[in-house]
């Protein structure tokens, strides 16, 4: 077993400077680990004593309280100096910054929806499932947050990194972490203390790794730097049985590990891999936040199938009885219901990839399939003259509209939804109410928390366009809806390289009603492409139709019909081409309907599958619990 306690100090924080060792440092403490073990950023041997690193503050223990806005209040008497040895001055990272670097997070959902990236990563590396539950602290009886996924793993050097700041060992262009911190400030926003368990298979080796980030145990003990204790073990193929890593630092991190952590002895601690099978992680968030009022910030008895934030729940709750079709929308519930949250939260999620909440599948939802009236409209944006790339926005009314007073874009980055209902206009008219629209946009960065994007020039752009687009939609589209038509505006767009620029985006001609007859009698004869609309669109009533690189308009039959029935065509072999083609016409029609119907059938199909999979995939989970239930009951007797 390798007990190390890990040191968070990257090296652009280490300071080297010529000077006296300091009589202060020399006499100093070092809790856990005696003398310091290796920094988990420093590849290299350094030739700088770190004896003195792993210190606590003679001054007493800081008071931790259990409302996570008030948790980041010190005694100021608390300070640290930067500790001198052999000629190098170290700058370290204060346990105080673990509280200040997760007020990242103002939504605690946000701050799951980041553990559950890391698991979305794993899926090329073989993930089919990410476990999200309340489990017991045995400890104390505490509610804690576990989320286990059956990924690759982590070996002990990717754990390290894992718990170090600024590393990230994510490389693939489709990865959805990118900064190395996500983990630290989630898991600091959600509790108090995280362990985690990792068992990995790589170079025909398997070990497993156990860490403690417990702010909890740095400020109690007096810690004036962040020291996270790990041991590690790994697999003797002829013994069968777990070798200790031997590691002369830090020799007590084991009895550190079982004082702080939720698990006392070395055989419960071990326990926890029982259901992590030969690969795959488990994390365990304990000491959660409580709100103002003195609840648990996450509500786990609300709803047995859910975990809910209690404030906005509790909310809800009162006016229940009177909740409008709005309340009730998943634009609203997802604010205070993770089920509702996870069901949106990927665009895109393999058929074979299953998220258990509290031991219940969630069933991925898609905002585009809620539209009425859909559009699809093409977006380029450029900055500074060069191409960023293509992203196509589906727009259109929800299908509760106009009943429902929700509006905005769902913007997601890498598949990951950023914003949700995204507000991009505000109205006092109804202009725009009910329309949502649905986009990928990887051509901007999202902030930290990856609740936000950055507020860059082709953001700005982006948010400029989909209010024209918004507007746009609305005033073409809100009789459909029961509004009164707005005044008709011209909606002819000038290519002119001016407005190509600012916008970053081909515009739609739109067509006149003449301009359409002409365009009918060119096409008289060939069959239409277009498909047959669900909703019933008056055949006076030109529908303005946005494509994918096109402008696609639609002729009604009495367009189609105006350039043959004329006065001249009156001769016999006239009438008999008239007859044929509308024969065409009409056959033209029914394959298209039945290419429809097969479509449609094929769709539900697909949807069959994934469900089936999915059933297959939760079936699978919870046949592994009941094999562990019984395998404990057979060893309890």
């Amino acid at each position: 077993m390798r007990e190390e306690c890990v040191d968070l100090v990257p090296q652009t924080f280490r300071l080297h400077c010529v000077g006296k060792e300091s009589e202060e440092n020399k006499n100093s403490s070092a809790l856990s680990a005696g003398n310091s073990g290796t920094s988990a950023v420093d590849e290299e041997q350094s030739l700088v004593d770190d004896s003195s690193l792993c210190s606590t503050s003679p001054i007493g223990s800081a008071p931790l309280c259990r409302q996570f806005w008030k948790a980041g209040s010190y005694d100021d008497t608390l300070s640290t100096k930067p500790s001198l040895q052999k000629g190098a001055n170290y700058l370290h990272i204060h346990p105080k910054f673990l509280h200040s670097n997760a007020t990242s997070h103002k939504w605690a959902f946000g701050a799951i929806a980041e553990l559950l990236d890391n698991a979305i990563d794993e899926i090329e590396n073989g993930a089919t499932v990410v476990i999200v539950d309340k489990i017991l602290n045995p400890r104390d009886g505490s509610s804690a947050l576990c989320i286990q996924d059956d990924g690759g793993g982590m070996d002990p050097e990717a754990m390290r990194r894992c718990l170090s700041f600024g590393f990230s060992d994510k490389k693939s262009d489709s990865a959805i972490g990118q900064y190395g911190n996500g983990f630290k400030t989630s898991s600091m926003r959600l509790g108090a203390d995280v362990i985690v368990f990792s068992r990995c298979k790589k170079n025909r080796k398997l070990t497993q790794s156990v860490g403690l980030l417990s702010y909890t145990f740095l400020t109690q003990t007096g810690h004036d730097r962040i020291v996270v204790p790990m041991v590690d073990y790994e697999f003797n193929t002829q013994s069968n049985v777990w070798d200790k890593l031997s590691n002369t630092q830090c020799i007590n991190n084991l009895p550190l590990l079982l004082r702080w952590s939720p698990y006392s002895t070395e055989a419960e601690l071990l326990k926890q891999f029982d259901d992590v099978g030969q690969h795959g992680t488990k994390v365990i968030i304990f000491s959660l936040w409580y709100t103002d009022d003195g609840q648990m910030e996450l509500d786990f008895e609300s709803d047995p199938e859910d975990i809910r934030i209690s404030e906005v729940a509790n909310t809800n709750k009162i006016s229940a009885r009177m909740m409008v079709a709005s309340e009730q929308h998943l634009a609203n519930r997802l604010r205070f219901s993770l089920r509702a949250y996870l069901s949106i939260l990927y665009l895109r999620v393999p058929e074979n990839f299953c998220m258990m909440l509290r031991g219940k599948c969630v069933q991925y939802h898609s905002i585009a399939n809620d539209l009425k009236f859909p559009e699809f409209i093409l977006y380029k944006p450029q900055s500074g003259g060069c191409k960023e790339g293509t992203v196509v926005t589906a727009i259109g009314f929800l299908k509760e509209a106009p009943l429902v007073n929700i509006h905005g874009f769902n913007v997601y980055h890498k598949n990951r939804l950023i914003l949700p209902f995204w507000h991009v206009v505000s109205y006092s008219d109804s202009r725009g109410r009910g329309v949502v629209g649905v986009l990928e946009a990887n051509f901007i960065q999202p902030t930290h928390n990856k609740q936000d994007f950055e507020k860059t020039p082709v953001f700005q752009k982006l948010e400029s366009r989909l209010k024209e687009m918004t507007r746009e939609y609305w005033d073409y589209h809100c009789q459909l809806i029961g509004y009164q038509p707005r005044r008709a505006r011209a909606m002819t767009f000038q290519a002119s390289s001016d407005s190509g620029k600012h916008h970053g985006i081909y515009q739609p001609v739109q067509l006149t009603r003449d301009d359409l007859a002409s365009d009918c009698n060119l096409q008289k004869g060939a069959p239409s492409k277009r498909k047959e609309s669900n909703h019933h669109v008056e055949p006076d009533r030109v529908r303005r139709k946005v494509g994918i690189g096109a402008n696609a308009t639609v002729c009604n039959q009495e367009n189609l019909r105006a350039g043959a029935a004329t006065d001249e065509l009156k001769s016999g072999e006239a009438a008999n081409l008239i007859q044929e083609n509308r024969k065409l016409q009409a056959q033209c029609l029914e394959f298209e309907k039945t290419v429809e119907e097969l479509n449609l059938k094929a769709a539900r199909l697909r949807v069959d599958l994934g469900e089936a999979r999915r059933e297959h995939s939760r079936l699978l989970a919870e046949f592994k619990l009941v094999e562990k239930v019984k395998e404990e009951k057979s060893n309890a007797h």
